[in-house]
């Protein structure tokens, strides 16, 4: 050619490299001179042919190929208990290629082997593995490709892989006079290596198992035989199956694997089942039914035994109110079902939690603890009276819930504390003195008296605190006085047959004569104020004040009118 080399021909000037067919070759001519004097042209290998004409290489014929339809009859197809399939053999011509051919020892004990003396323990043509069985002084070669048409591939376990010829599958199929895969239902696999394509094998479509290198020896799979998903009628079809439900008045047998009638003992067990499940339902349904109605039955007695009724008599009655009631579930909901991480304090007359409304208000919701009888009777009216107190030292009380076994009670919400906390706490200057000037006391235990003033006098109908103490009056950011916690007031009695007969209250803060006689008047108010007005003058808690101090209090009561 006119050019040097084959890698000249291809870089220069494509359109005019001679080897123009397909599975041509270049090789460089260098017979006559050390130097490359041009290239040539041939076929590749497995092709002939002329490779300088488009398609002039064609597929050889494959000559070493022995079709099943031209072996011999007869041939030995097993060497001990070991099967050897077509397209392997014992004897000339009874296997696809020479390379195929095996040879049988005779003896006692008959052995399967190569040419080469390498033993063969199992041939599988459907998954194109054999056994080799070899010892150290054999040196078996592995990824090997034999002559003309077999490969050997790596050791797996104790097995190897072969192929039928070393052409892809698209190769193959253009020689059908040497194409292995001759069964209908059969298929070609082409098999790779690290190295890439090394030839290829048959195998037997999906539904289909047996010998695909023999006409008809791909065999339709009973699948109706194996154990399946089928849970019915299985119907076995050409290469699949097809599963329909079990007739009326069957039922698919695990067991036996078939459909079967249903006996009357089974429709007795089933029944009992069914029925037992419905009960089970059925008497639950009633039990949440019948929790319904008591839960329901119980707040609407509570509602009336807290004087719900008249409450909502009151309430009508007067228009404009501000209060309101509300029920267990919307305070449960605003104290995050009353966490004890809410807990503001915890006194004699019930446990006070921070809550927050729906409309974003911050309030102080107090569970109460045990009231008299008539305490419940009156208790919603009473709330509605104290609902109305409108005073600057008086926490705002907003409503309350009747609906639960002891009422609550919900308040305006005071962030800065209480008095106890403000005299009592550890908050002093450097020489012990209080944080708060004693001016500042004064002022404080002014507005308490003018408070407690104005609940004697001037509301309507009087009202009776109960649980006068430093605990109980909060403080806000201006040291105002903010009153709280009426939990255990009440009204003014008009009559003795009014009178608290039960005592309660804080020990320290307690009148003395109102221990002694259960009755409750506004004097009892007076002396625990008494108590208070000298924890703001000693800055001493009210266990510890000297009796004396608490005789002089009595003393001055006693002298009222």
């Amino acid at each position: 050619m006119d050019q040097p080399t084959c890698a000249s021909a291809l870089g220069d000037n494509r359109t005019a490299y001679a080897c123009v067919s397909r599975n041509s070759k270049c090789y460089d001519d260098s017979h006559f001179t050390s130097y490359p004097a041009g290239y040539q042209c041939g076929c590749e290998d497995g092709y002939s042919g002329n490779p300088y004409i488009p398609n002039g290489c064609s597929l050889l014929d494959d000559k070493g190929y022995n079709s099943i339809a031209a072996q011999k009859v007869n041939c030995l197809r097993s060497c001990g208990n070991i099967a050897v399939p077509y397209p392997f053999g014992l004897e000339e011509g009874c296997s696809a290629r020479k390379e195929f051919q095996l040879k049988c020892t005779n003896g006692t004990s008959p052995s399967l082997q190569f040419d080469d003396g390498h033993q063969v323990t199992y041939i599988n043509v459907s998954e194109g593995l054999m056994g080799i069985k070899y010892t150290p002084q054999q040196m078996f070669r592995v990824d090997a490709q034999k002559e003309s048409g077999m490969y050997i591939g790596s050791l797996v376990s104790s097995s190897v892989q072969w192929v039928f010829a070393n052409l892809t599958c698209q190769e193959a199929l253009q020689n059908s006079s040497g194409y292995g895969c001759v069964d209908h239902h059969s298929t070609c696999l082409d098999v790779t290596s690290a190295d890439g394509n090394v030839g290829y094998r048959c195998e037997c479509m999906p539904g289909f198992c047996g010998n695909p290198y023999i006409p008809y020896g791909c065999q339709d799979i009973d699948e109706c035989a194996e154990v399946h998903s089928c849970d019915g009628i299985c119907l076995n079809v050409i290469g699949s199956y097809m599963c329909t439900p079990c007739p009326h008045k069957t039922v698919y047998d695990t067991r036996e694997r078939r459909c079967t009638p249903i006996n009357k003992s089974n429709n007795f067990l089933i029944g009992v089942s069914v029925a037992a499940v419905v009960l089970v339902v059925i008497l639950f349904c009633a039990y949440l039914f019948h929790q319904k109605r008591s839960l329901a039955a119980a707040k609407k007695r509570f509602f009336k035994q807290h004087g719900g009724l008249l409450l909502l008599e009151e309430m009508k009655s007067k228009q404009g109110l501000s209060f309101t009631l509300f029920t267990k579930a919307e305070l449960e909901e605003a104290t995050g079902n009353f966490d004890e991480r809410n807990v503001l304090g915890k006194g004699g007359n019930g446990t006070v939690y921070k809550g927050t409304l729906k409309d974003s208000r911050s309030v102080a919701i107090k569970k109460c603890k045990l009231m008299s009888e008539r305490q419940e009777k009156e208790f919603g009216k009473e709330m509605l009276i104290l609902s109305q107190i409108n005073h600057r030292n008086v926490v705002k009380l907003y409503c309350c819930c009747l609906e639960v076994e002891v009422p609550m009670l919900v308040y305006e919400f005071i962030p800065n504390g209480t008095l106890h906390q403000l005299i009592h706490g550890r908050q002093h200057h450097p020489h012990g003195e209080p944080r708060v000037s004693f001016a500042t006391r004064l002022k404080i235990g002014q507005e308490a008296a003018e408070e407690l003033s104005y609940l004697h006098s001037s509301a309507s109908p009087p009202i009776i605190h109960g649980d006068v103490k430093s605990a109980n009056i909060l403080i806000d950011d201006s040291y105002t006085v903010k009153v709280s916690d009426f939990g255990a007031s009440t009204l003014a009695p008009t009559d003795e047959a009014q009178f608290v007969t039960f005592v309660q209250g804080t020990y320290g803060y307690l009148d003395p004569e109102y221990m002694q006689t259960s009755k409750l008047t506004s004097k009892s108010d007076v002396y625990s104020f008494g108590v208070v007005l000298l924890e703001l003058l000693t800055c001493r808690k009210a266990t510890n004040l000297q009796s004396s101090m608490r005789r002089k209090i009595c003393q001055h009561i006693s002298s009222w009118p």
